[in-house]
């Protein structure tokens, strides 16, 4: 049986119990299945030690996790793109792409669980996601501003290429699958392709 740990940390409990609603769900993970995922003896209520309840743990490792993801977004929004816009768009899918596979378990738990906890997962979209589109836009903006694109619409582009590019690692996520069930190297090719393509690049 499971003892308990003293050199659990609320790191520790927040990562494990993201990775258990994520898998199992929020309603199907007890405050004692955590425990016991952290080393703690299960029924030793060591857990509220550091959160008083299951829905405050939720709370605290979205907010958490959360924190770190718009540091992350606001340096990428802060850098300076390129000028190849090719180069650029490949910058932004690595991007984009490492940041979704850093938090896989917190993507699935957001899909999961978003009808449950609405407002909590908003703040997650406005903080992180919308971020990502914000600065799509920008750049499109930008070029076309410079006459680089004919785009009339950045916005609706920006929406379209990134919602393409997200598609890929969230299939994954869920089922298990890519699209076509594509390698991540001949996903990426076509999109830049077709992002090329879309934006009609001159000079």
């Amino acid at each position: 049986m499971a003892r308990t740990t003293p050199g659990v940390t609320r790191r520790r409990i927040l990562d494990e119990a993201v990775h258990l609603f994520a898998t199992r769900g929020y309603d199907a993970t007890s405050v004692a299945d955590i425990q016991a995922a952290c080393g703690l003896n299960p029924g030793s209520g060591a857990l509220y030690k550091h959160f008083p309840s299951k829905a405050a743990l939720l709370e605290a490792a979205v907010h958490d996790n959360l924190s770190r993801l718009t540091a992350r977004a606001a340096e990428t929004a802060d850098a300076r793109l390129p000028d190849d816009p090719r180069e650029a768009l490949r910058i932004l899918a690595d991007v984009v792409w490492a940041f979704m596979a850093a938090d896989r378990d917190l993507i699935r738990l957001m899909i999961r669980e978003f009808t449950g906890f609405p407002e909590l997962f908003e703040r997650m979209w406005q903080g992180v996601v919308a971020t990502v589109y914000r600065r799509g836009t920008e750049w499109i903006t930008t070029l076309r501003d410079q006459g680089r694109t004919p785009v009339t619409d950045p916005e609706a582009t920006a929406a379209v290429l990134v919602a393409s590019l997200t598609y890929y690692p969230i299939l994954d996520v869920l089922i298990g699958h890519t699209p076509g069930d594509l390698a991540p190297d001949r996903f990426l090719a076509a999109w830049l392709d077709h992002a090329v393509a879309a934006l009609d690049l001159r000079g």
